[in-house]
């Protein structure tokens, strides 16, 4: 049994990405019934904090030093987040762009799950490699008026080079993209929106 993590970053209920997600996961489903998902819905699920304690409790990690009782706790609170992101064989990201970038939602859960040592390693002479490997990964990226090759007075695109270089930092290398962009700025958005359904439900029948 394949068991999917499903994280949810977008805020709307209603959202052309989440829509793409579930058609993709739906798709799944239809092929292998007994398909697990897990499903974290970022903007509805509470985070614990990454602030200065955390920060602290992670440079002691670096440096090879102890952990005070207070830093520990923040570390825990931290690896809660990544065990549950780890325990996946796969997983299903749907990822509207804001502002040029990502939510930030997903880039606190990004902040706190790839820590030293779980999510990636480090060797002063190699540089860094990717620890969550051997998974697979399919990403809907979604933007209202931005598309690629597009002026730069309709927007730049900082969210999928940003998530795609994450995925690769943390060993997530064998990744399918659908990208609906514009989702806004066409002129046949509801036949566009079908199409991409579409691709999903192919894209699922070929992961």
């Amino acid at each position: 049994m394949t068991k999917f993590l499903h994280v949810n970053a977008s805020a709307r209920p209603g959202s052309q990405s989440l829509a793409i997600a579930e058609t993709f996961l739906g798709a799944l489903a239809e092929r292998d019934p007994a398909v697990e998902v897990d499903t974290w819905h970022l903007f509805a699920d509470t985070l614990p904090e990454f602030g200065s304690v955390a920060a602290e409790a992670k440079m002691a990690v670096f440096g090879g030093q102890e952990q005070t009782p207070e830093q520990v706790e923040a570390w825990d609170a931290a690896r809660a987040v990544f065990d549950r992101f780890a325990a996946a064989d796969a997983y299903v990201f749907n990822v509207p762009m804001w502002n040029a970038g990502v939510p930030y939602v997903l880039k606190q859960w990004i902040d706190i799950v790839t820590q030293p040592g779980w999510a990636f390693g480090f060797d002063p002479a190699a540089g860094y490699s990717g620890l969550v490997t051997g998974k697979r990964a399919f990403v809907t990226y979604t933007s209202g008026v931005y598309a690629p090759g597009v002026p730069i007075e309709f927007g730049a695109d900082f969210a999928t080079t940003f998530f795609d270089d994450w995925l690769r930092f943390v060993g997530i290398t064998d990744v399918s993209v659908l990208r609906f962009a514009p989702t806004v700025l066409t002129a046949t958005p509801e036949e566009d929106f079908a199409q991409h359904k579409d691709l999903a439900r192919k894209a699922a029948a070929d992961f």
